[in-house]
C-alpha cells in the first residue's frame, strides 16, 4: 500500500480508538490552543505519558512525523508501518552521526508539509514526575530554523503507563504559544521545559 494510503489507515483507525474510548470508557479528548496547530511543516514538542500520545496525533495534525526509538522498528508489523509512513527512528547510542541524521530527516520531513513531533522527555512518564528534557530537540530546532510548539498533556491520568486504562474523563491536549526560533540553547530549553511542565501541572490540578 502507498504511503498516503497507509497514513489514511492510520488516521481512520485513530478516530475508531477515540470513538470506542469515549463509547465504553468515557474518555474523551479535548484539544486546547487550537489557535497554535500548525496546518504546515512544523516542530512540536509534546509531554510524554502514555501510548495515547502518539495514534491520537493523527486525528489532530494533517500530517504527523514521529522522532520515535529505533528500538521499536523489531516490534513486527509495527516496525514495518513506521518505516512506511515516514516516522524517524533514532539511534540513542549512535552520537554525533545519528543526531546529524536525526536533524537532516527532520528538516525533511517539515520541507514536506509534516508536522515533526518529537517528546523531549525521550519516554514515557508518570503524571506529575519530572524528567530533565534531552537537548535533541535543540539541535533539530537550531537546524531547521523553525518554532517549536510545546504541548503539555494530562493522557497518563486515564491511559497510564502500567496498569489498566481509568474509565471516566478527558484527556487533554493544550497547545501552547510557539516558541520563536533563534534562541540560545540554554534560554530554549529553560523555556521548553518550564512552559511544558507548568502546563502539565495546571492540567492535572483542575
Amino acid at each position: 500500500m502507498p504511503r498516503n494510503g497507509l497514513i489514511a489507515f492510520q488516521r481512520l483507525w485513530s478516530h475508531g480508538v477515540r470513538f470506542l474510548l469515549r463509547l465504553i470508557m468515557n474518555i474523551r479528548l479535548d484539544v486546547r490552543g487550537v489557535e497554535n496547530i500548525p496546518s504546515g511543516g512544523a516542530l512540536i514538542a509534546m509531554k510524554h505519558q502514555s501510548s495515547f500520545d502518539t495514534f491520537v496525533m493523527h486525528t489532530v495534525v494533517s500530517h504527523p512525523a514521529f522522532v520515535m526509538k529505533r528500538e521499536l522498528l523489531k516490534i513486527p508489523l509495527y516496525g514495518s508501518f513506521c518505516v512506511n509512513t515516514g516516522m524517524i527512528p533514532v539511534d540513542r547510542d549512535g552520537g554525533l552521526k545519528a543526531l546529524k541524521s536525526l536533524m537532516k530527516q527532520s528538516a525533511e520531513a517539515i520541507n514536506d508539509d509534516r508536522q515533526l513531533i518529537i517528546f523531549p522527555e525521550g519516554s514515557r512518564t508518570i503524571p506529575g514526575d519530572h524528567v530533565e528534557y534531552q537537548s535533541g530537540i535543540f539541535g533539530i530546532y537550531k537546524y531547521t530554523k523553525r518554532p517549536v510548539v510545546p504541548v503539555a498533556l494530562n493522557s497518563g491520568v486515564y491511559w497510564p503507563k502500567k496498569g489498566h486504562l481509568v474509565a471516566g474523563g478527558v484527556i487533554t491536549f493544550d497547545f501552547l504559544e510557539p516558541i520563536e526560533a533563534g534562541k540560545a540553547k540554554a534560554e530554549f530549553m529553560v523555556l521548553l521545559e518550564k512552559n511544558i511542565e507548568q502546563a502539565s501541572i495546571n492540567l492535572l490540578e483542575n
